[in-house]
């Protein structure tokens, strides 16, 4: 399409083949001609999906909105095997290679990436909380945010527990089992699998409970009907599931009292250890106040402004007109107000910054010069 950030593709056949292959979270497609002696050489691509791609078929005539890739049948009238993605997160690249920075996936190659991360548990990634380790793709190679969730809920896996503490635990029960019976069958040893799955284990079962379930639970068909996905989930946007925003900002669903060393709701103390729940505070400060500089504003002259935004301008102005229509100083004031004619003419001085001004005087917290 006119507005794909893809590269084109250089392949022209009239009639064609596509074969895929899916690894993690890419996919490679292989174009190759019916006739492979008089056609092209086979062309690979290999896509990412972004957070919104998705493959489908549907008329030539009626595409969809944000088709950016079409492959067209040459039936009557033709199909449209289409690239959608509509917030264009996606990509797709030249060539058969896999992204080098990518792992083993967690689903076709198994054994591969289960070695991958126990043998690479030295590494800093692992000093992160296990919910963010979940999500790097150089080990978890095809997990995202969704699975993430349902695998730590499954195993009761506090999400902010560190990726170390508790895979560096798991890999000294796996030695343990074979010491305890190294002749268990293979048949025992799949069993107990199953029986009592580890973190790695339910990183390839989970997934393959949506690819294989006998009825799909996303329908290629029906992309918008989500009612059997939303059954199958037992945490991910489940009522009842709480969520808090991870150090990347993606939002992890789990259960009340499995936050890892975030303190439980309703405890004395609900605010999280720092680095594990973010907060985020804006400070308005009014753009026409010249009477401080950057240098000398001092935390309690910002506390002041702050708290002066909250009355409203007239009843603020009406007060500072009865201060100055009085003759002495107000009763109950340690020190006297000038009047407002022996004052020298200045620029005009917002109330609150004027208040400010007194009150950093006053008690010596702060220098005060001519506005």
């Amino acid at each position: 399409s006119a507005v794909g950030r893809g590269p084109e593709v250089p392949f022209r056949s009239e009639a064609y083949g596509i074969s895929a292959l899916a690894r993690g979270k890419e996919l490679r497609l292989t174009l190759s001609a019916l006739d492979a002696a008089a056609g092209p050489p086979a062309q690979d691509l290999v896509f990412r999906f972004g957070m919104s791609g998705s493959f489908r078929l549907c008329p030539a005539a009626e595409l969809p909105r944000h088709a950016h890739l079409r492959f067209l049948t040459r039936e009557s009238p033709p199909r449209a095997l289409c690239f959608v993605d509509p917030r264009r997160f996606g990509s797709w690249r030249l060539g058969d290679a896999w992204q080098p920075e990518r792992g083993p996936c967690v689903v076709s190659e198994y054994q591969a990436f289960r070695e991958n991360v126990l043998k690479n548990l030295d590494d800093r990634a692992f000093d992160k909380p296990i919910c963010e380790v979940l999500l790097n793709q150089k080990y978890f190679n095809g997990i995202g945010n969704y699975l993430r969730a349902e695998i730590l809920f499954r195993l009761k896996i506090p999400p902010f527990e560190k990726a170390r503490t508790v895979l560096e635990a798991l890999k000294e029960q796996e030695q343990e089992r074979r010491k305890k019976d190294p002749s268990l069958t293979l048949s025992k040893k799949v069993k107990l699998k199953q029986e009592n799955p580890d973190l790695l284990e339910l990183c390839h079962t989970v997934p393959m409970e949506v690819i294989t379930a006998e009825k799909p639970l996303l329908d290629p068909e029906h992309s918008d009907n989500y009612a059997a996905f939303k059954n199958w989930l037992q945490c991910y946007l489940v009522p009842g599931m709480s969520s808090l925003r991870d150090r990347n900002g993606r939002t992890i669903w789990f259960q009340v009292g499995a936050r890892g060393c975030c303190l439980e709701l309703g405890s004395p103390q609900t605010t999280p250890p720092r680095g594990h729940w973010p907060v985020f505070c804006l400070l308005r400060l009014p753009l026409h106040s010249p009477a401080l500089t950057p240098t000398q504003v001092t935390p309690r002259a910002l506390k002041q402004r702050r708290r002066a935004g909250a009355n409203p301008p007239k009843a603020e102005e009406e007060k500072e007109e009865k201060e100055e229509e009085a003759d002495g100083p107000k009763k109950g004031c340690a020190r006297g107000r000038r009047k407002a004619t022996a004052a020298p003419a200045v620029p005009e001085v917002p109330p609150s910054v004027r208040r400010s001004l007194r009150t950093s005087a006053r008690r010596g917290k702060g220098e005060t010069g001519s506005p």
